[in-house]
């Protein structure tokens, strides 16, 4: 007996394609069944679970932000008590670099505002040891600038506009003083002693004023 074995049909060998070219995500021109179309949702269903959402960067910027900002503030303050140090071991100009150290790790951010204006006040304090007035008057406006009832910084200022000779000036910052603390009986004592200070100064200017005049 001879069997004839059925012959495999361009349909049939249509449809192993098409179900394969379905598994692969693809539609040919031949898929037109229900199957086809069931096969290609389930696809897109799955695809669409498989999407993961957006991921929210915001939170991980700001943990990230918040350790920079923790490291610099201990690398600043190693810096500022590194500088105490040197200023306690009369080591001026060390002390100076210690303190720039500081203000070059602390960013300019609230959060360092107090840090910052003690180191610039410090700062000002070595040029005040070391005699240099007007950089003394520099920091320390920086200082106040960040913290305007600094006490230590508006005393340090009037101290070195007095040695400049600049007694409106040092009389200005002690005025300031007695504002933020009207019971300071020595910021009285120096406004009372430099007030005739700059009178002479002033009536000295005068002539001298008059004095060009003339010529």
């Amino acid at each position: 007996m001879v069997v004839i074995e059925p012959a495999i049909t361009k349909d049939e060998e249509g449809d192993v394609m098409t179900g394969r070219e379905a598994s692969d995500g693809f539609e040919t021109a031949s898929e037109g069944t229900d199957g086809g179309s069931d096969n290609e949702e389930q696809q897109q269903k799955q695809e669409k679970q498989n999407v993961s959402p957006p991921k929210d960067d915001s939170y991980e910027d700001a943990s990230n932000n918040d350790e920079l900002e923790q490291k610099a503030l201990v690398q600043a303050n190693d810096a500022k008590l590194e500088g105490n140090k040197l200023f306690a071991a009369a080591q001026y100009e060390e002390a100076l670099s210690q303190y720039e150290v500081a203000l070059q790790v602390a960013p300019n951010l609230p959060s360092f505002v107090e840090l910052r204006s003690v180191c610039h006040a410090n700062r000002a304090i070595c040029f005040l040891k070391l005699g240099k007035y007007e950089d003394t008057i520099k920091e320390c406006t920086k200082a106040i600038e960040l913290n305007p009832s600094y006490m230590k910084a508006l005393v340090r200022r009037g101290e070195a506009h007095e040695k400049l000779e600049h007694f409106e000036e040092a009389i200005a910052d002690l005025k300031t003083i007695l504002e933020l603390d009207p019971s300071n009986e020595q910021a009285k004592r120096s406004i009372f002693r430099l007030e005739p200070k700059a009178a002479e100064k002033r009536e000295q200017m005068k002539e001298e004023m008059i004095g060009k005049l003339r010529k």
